[in-house]
């Protein structure tokens, strides 16, 4: 199968440069994957559409502001040559208590050896590694408090589709309301339509809500760089699966309730969590589980998504969900009814 196979045209002025005013303000396309029809719907309506007895699961991870901006504090290269400069980094990971997977941009000014500066000192770092694509790895000086610093100057890393710079309001908009486990580089977008008031509605339903955490990495919003499908390889992405939420699973399973999952990072965990036996155990880990058309799922029944990039491993999860014709058929009405696109966009509930 080709990564061309899940093409489809979008015009650019479909994709949503800002969140909609309210956030269960957005539209639902809701699909049938048995039958391929689908309706126009609000999302306020969205807890009509779940039963009672179902077991919604949501992605509690909180994004980080994850975007810095650092000087360089100079490296000598050879005799009589200094560097200089500005540089943008992106925490993806991390891997100790002082060390940090980035992005480097420009990486080609990031060497290994140099030391970063960033706001007035606050936070310095040296670049101990580097790989391919920008990768680098920093280790930070230690501070009091690292987090603390990160708040004052870090930026939230929207996406590079949305083309502008970071606001006050997106610390509070590029978040889920029940964001809680911090360590993300980007929104598990699907949850930032929910309201305290959704929720509340939804659990009046008779509906059970539980949470698992996975950080949203490079595995979830990497470019495809391969023509095939077979070929394409994810980072891997920590997760965790808490012993409450490993019981309602449980649960759910014997009583044949349906699971409902609220994002593809949420089906990648529960998907990557039953692999090993039909029981869910608590535990912690990492995942770089890759679903495409073929897959056989046997968690989630039911699916509430964003809209996804063209050609991006995120729509051909969709697409093995709901069957790559009618997802993309759906797209293609979503675009012809003038839909918004991407992070701050509408969504689609697939059952």
């Amino acid at each position: 199968m080709l990564v061309s196979d899940f093409d489809y045209e979008l015009p650019e002025n479909l994709i949503a440069q800002e969140p909609p005013p309210e956030r269960s303000g957005a539209r639902v396309l809701a699909l049938d994957r048995k039958t391929g029809t689908w309706e126009d719907r609000m999302f306020r309506d969205f807890p009509d559409r779940l039963r009672e007895g179902d077991l919604l699961v949501l992605n509690d991870s909180r994004v980080i502001p994850a975007r810095l901006f650092a000087h360089r504090a100079g490296l000598h290269t050879q005799p009589g040559h200094r560097t200089s400069g500005r540089i943008q980094i992106l925490l993806t990971e991390q891997i100790s208590e002082w060390e940090w997977r980035v992005l480097a941009r420009p990486g080609r000014k990031a060497l290994t050896g140099e030391t970063l500066t960033f706001g007035d000192g606050g936070l310095r770092a040296e670049i101990i590694a580097h790989g391919e694509f920008g990768e680098r790895t920093l280790r930070f000086e230690a501070v009091a408090d690292f987090f603390a610093e990160l708040e004052k100057l870090g930026h939230i890393p929207l996406p590079p589709y949305i083309h502008r710079s970071d606001v006050d309001a997106d610390r509070e908009r590029y978040q889920t309301v029940y964001a809680h486990q911090r360590g993300s580089i980007a929104a598990p977008t699907a949850g930032l339509h929910f309201t305290p008031e959704i929720l509340d509605r939804i659990r009046a339903r008779g509906v059970r809500i539980a949470y698992v955490t996975l950080h949203v990495g490079l595995g979830t919003f990497q470019p495809v760089r391969v023509e095939r499908v077979e070929e394409i390889h994810l980072h891997a992405e920590r997760y965790t699966l808490p012993e409450a939420t490993a019981n309602e699973l449980n649960a759910a399973r014997r009583e044949g309730r349906r699971v409902v999952a609220a994002g593809t990072t949420t089906v990648r965990t529960l998907e990557h969590c039953t692999l090993a036996g039909r029981e869910f155990v608590p535990h912690s880990g990492s995942t770089s589980i890759f679903i495409s058309p073929g897959f056989e799922f046997r968690v989630v029944q039911a699916l509430l998504t964003n809209f996804h990039l063209p050609q991006s491993t995120l729509l051909m999860l969709v697409s093995a969900f709901g069957g790559r014709e009618h997802v993309l058929s759906a797209y293609r009405h979503a675009v012809a009814k003038r839909y918004r696109f991407f992070s701050y966009g509408d969504c689609m509930f697939l059952s």
